[in-house]
């Protein structure tokens, strides 16, 4: 067996795990971009006999090339912007995001940590891929091989039983009783 042949079935093996190494850094449309530019790097190698594990150097090549992609990305995001003083503008408002401050305290964060924990195990999968990785209902269908209505209802109940728990956590810190057991009364969810 050739060194190329050798490298193209650790790729072909290892093409899902490099689809998760990579989106960790890239958003979700530029993942597939990445994997496939990976397997173009690996066809460019001239001298094979100095890689002594291909698997290494494949994930390496992917990573590096994600990173590559998000350092451009960074880049064309400050070289869009005219001057400084709107990117200083822009920062700004962003700090001044009410919202984007209030999620961010330690104790709304751990509610909602624990609101997600409560989710069916399904339902949570769904809403994490959705809310905190960005995926769109049609990769999350093809990724937990579910119909895309189906994913679309997962959506939907988890941000009605999260904003359910929200509330009614908030309104326990307020002096009004309110337990884990009310949102829970529809069933269990494990």
């Amino acid at each position: 067996m050739t060194k190329n042949t050798l490298f193209y079935k650790v790729y072909l093996a290892s093409r899902k795990s490099l689809s998760n190494v990579v989106a960790r850094i890239v958003p979700p449309h530029e993942i597939e971009d990445i994997v496939q530019e990976t397997y173009v790097r690996i066809c460019q190698i001239k001298n094979t006999e100095n890689i002594t594990s291909p698997k290494s150097f494949i994930y390496k090549t992917a990573r590096n090339l994600a990173l590559d992609y998000q350092k451009q990305a960074n880049i064309r995001l400050v070289d869009g912007i005219d001057n400084m003083e709107a990117l200083e503008q822009l920062l700004a408002e962003h700090q001044q995001d009410e919202m984007y401050e209030k999620a961010l305290t330690d104790s709304e964060f751990s509610n909602f940590c624990e609101a997600i924990r409560l989710l069916p195990v399904q339902c949570r999968k769904v809403f994490v891929l959705k809310k905190v990785y960005g995926y769109s209902q049609r990769e999350i269908a093809a990724q937990l091989n579910l119909s895309e209505s189906t994913v679309e209802k997962h959506i939907a109940t988890g941000m009605k039983r999260c904003t359910q728990f929200m509330r009614q956590s908030t309104n326990s810190v307020y002096g009004q009783t309110s337990t884990s057991s009310q949102l829970n009364a529809g069933g269990r969810h494990e």
